[in-house]
């Protein structure tokens, strides 16, 4: 798995999102699947990202806010929920523990790939008999979908179809 730091180009929310490589990401990028969770913008790119530098154990960095932060009255700042600590193993854990609540969720799934948005709409009117799927939409299509009453969630992380699985 790979995290990058990405940045919605309409509002430049940045927002981190894992994949399971670099390539995941530029397919899911070209095909419009990668949206800003907080404005739903797909015009989406990787941001900036420091690198990973360990710091001395016995040394501590003062963080001193930006200039522009400091004008910005703190309820006119846009926000996102983010966490810190030193319990990487803790984290690991949440995801690890994120990833296996997924693959369950799966087990008895069929993988219907971009005929998702199809497949659900006949289930759910009757034109097919009901089952659990999982598959690939736009946003947009998501969204449509869940205004017709038809039940479907994001999945956490990026599911591999079972035809590009090693």
């Amino acid at each position: 798995m790979i995290v990058f730091d990405l940045k919605c180009e309409g509002q430049g929310h940045v927002f981190e999102a894992w994949f399971g490589s670099s390539a995941d990401f530029a397919d899911q990028k070209e095909r419009g699947l990668l949206a800003c969770p907080l404005c739903g913008d797909t015009r989406v790119g990787k941001a900036l990202m420091a690198p990973a530098v360990a710091a001395k154990g016995n040394q501590r960095r003062e963080i001193v806010p930006s200039q522009q932060q400091q004008q910005q009255p703190a309820a006119a700042a846009e926000t996102a929920p983010v966490a810190a600590g030193p319990d990487e193993a803790k984290m690991r854990a949440l995801v690890e523990a994120l990833a296996d609540a997924q693959k369950k969720v799966l087990e008895g799934s069929t993988w219907v790939g971009r005929g998702f948005a199809e497949q659900a709409r006949a289930m759910h009117y009757g034109e097919q008999d009901k089952g659990s799927i999982h598959g690939e939409v736009a946003p947009a299509e998501a969204k449509a979908l869940a205004e017709e009453g038809i039940n479907v969630a994001q999945l956490p992380f990026p599911v591999i179809p079972p035809e590009a699985k090693n």
